[in-house]
């Protein structure tokens, strides 16, 4: 049996290889993008704070944070081109004591030596005139108005459709076994399903090092699976906060945060606890008492009994403390994307610029498509329904009259939002991939109302019987069959 070739294979479909392949789309370069999930960013891209950070947290002269804050200004531009939701929303880092303005000011100078804009320490009378809410005991904090808010997999996805559109191609529940190389090629398979190429770029995430060792390579750090667990408030309590806060930071991290959403919820979390297991995304009663005791900590009147839904995330976290992005120093063209934790996701615009430099440097001819689409096409780019003007949705009932049925009343989702989700260049085909490109669900009902609707139009659409259709995994069938 005949193995496709293709001139590079980017293992992952998380926000790094999302961007490693939007960006070799441009380019008349045969890609394949091979993801051991069933859709884009089924791993950590999937549950993350979804902030893009300013960059004043890295250390200075460090890739992690020469790439923030590049990723942190390519942010805007990009996410216009792709109709992606976008918010400079800005961030404070809150302090409450005199040790704590010390480290604000430390931080301010990192900032300022990464390159970070406009960073500014402001006192008390001048956060809560920014930040009603915020606790009274709050007396400082340093602004950064550069950072943002973006929905990460919804960026995932709106990446991963253009380079689909511009003839990327896409392999799903592609958990690679094996790597064989035969000093030009590398043979990268899936039990029996394989591909070959000549480039690979491990974008792996958590994965990364097992990807390393099926080529006999140790990478020189260890991933530590750290998981992080989220609350997730009504739309009702949007008033909560304006910025991202956060306050100083500790060893383990940047703690606790209270952000809006780009989709107009509240975020609380995460912690950080260090798991066994890669995969472990079980939101913990202790953890989620952690989170509320942080979240008190910074607005003491926050309404957490508002959370309509829990969450987690496992990151990728190296034991260098930095990212590591570079070519094997055993294997010719295995490029590495490693240890690409927070601010990964404000770093990537910024990544897949360092990535395409590297496979050029590498030997790769890049040669600009004459017939590069540089947006989101066709059923790709269509507005949902709540995000359109009066004018937009009566067009949209006139073309479509499925656009006039209204199955998620929470979020305002219609029949015809989720026809289009079904319809995309890479096709929502579950019950989850649909609310993750729709919100169908993601409301105050969490689906109650919309789920059965939903499972009938996936049917119906892909002509399965209702019990084939999945709520997210391959093994998660909603319907097992009729009782009468």
């Amino acid at each position: 049996m005949a193995i496709t070739a293709y001139d590079v294979v980017i293992i992952g479909a998380g926000i790094s290889g999302a961007i490693t392949a939007y960006n070799l789309a441009k380019y008349n370069t045969k890609v394949a993008v091979l993801e051991a999930g069933i859709d884009v960013a089924s791993g950590s891209t999937r549950a993350n704070s979804a902030i893009v950070h300013a960059g004043y947290d890295a250390k200075e002269g460090t890739l992690k944070a020469q790439l923030n804050v590049r990723g942190c200004a390519l942010m805007e531009e990009l996410t216009s081109t792709l109709g992606v939701h976008y918010s400079r929303c800005g961030s404070l880092v809150i302090g409450f004591t005199e040790s704590d303005l010390e480290h604000l000011k430390l931080l301010k100078a990192r900032g300022e030596a990464n390159g970070v804009p406009d960073l500014e320490i402001i006192d008390e009378q001048r956060l809560h005139e920014l930040e009603p809410r915020v606790s009274k005991n709050a007396k400082y904090a340093l602004l950064a108005p550069s950072a943002g808010i973006v929905c990460p997999y919804d960026l995932a996805y709106a990446l991963c459709e253009n380079a689909a559109t511009n003839g990327v191609k896409f392999y799903f529940e592609f958990k690679v076994s094996k790597i064989d190389y035969d000093g030009e090629y590398y043979t990268v398979s899936c039990g029996k399903k394989k591909v070959k190429a000549k480039y690979v770029v491990n974008a792996a995430g958590l994965f990364v090092d097992e990807i390393a060792g099926m080529v006999g390579e140790k990478l020189p750090f260890d991933i530590i699976p750290r998981r992080g667990e989220y609350m997730l408030l009504d739309k009702a309590e949007i008033g909560t906060a304006s910025h991202t806060l956060f306050v100083t930071p500790s060893e383990k991290g940047k703690g606790i945060l209270i952000s809006p959403t780009v989709d107009g919820n509240v975020i609380v979390g995460p912690n950080a606890n260090v798991v066994e297991s890669k995969v472990d995304t079980s939101v913990t009663e202790e953890g989620l008492e952690e989170i509320a005791e942080g979240a008190k900590v910074i607005v003491d009147d926050i309404k957490l009994d508002a959370t309509i839904t829990t969450f987690a995330g496992v990151r990728a976290t190296p034991t260098s403390g930095d990212f590591y992005i570079q070519e094997s120093e055993k294997f010719k063209n295995f490029i590495h994307v490693a240890g690409i934790e927070s601010p990964g996701l404000a770093s990537a615009p910024a990544i897949g610029e360092y990535v395409l430099d590297i496979l050029k440097k590498c030997g790769l001819t890049l040669l600009e498509k004459s017939e590069y689409i540089s947006t989101r096409t066709k059923n790709g780019n269509c507005k949902l329904f709540y995000e359109m003007t009066e004018e937009e949705r009566i067009n949209a009932i006139s073309n479509d009259p499925r656009y006039a049925k209204v199955i998620c009343r929470c979020e305002m989702v219609t029949e015809g939002d989720v026809i289009n989700a079904l319809r995309r260049p890479i096709p929502a085909k579950t019950i989850d991939m649909v609310k993750r490109r729709t919100r169908a669900g993601m409301g105050r009902c969490q689906g109650n109302y919309c789920r059965s609707k939903i499972a009938e139009l996936i049917a119906e659409e892909f002509d399965i019987p209702l019990s084939e259709v999945k709520k997210f995994t391959s093994n998660s069938n909603i319907l097992y069959g009729k009782t009468k």
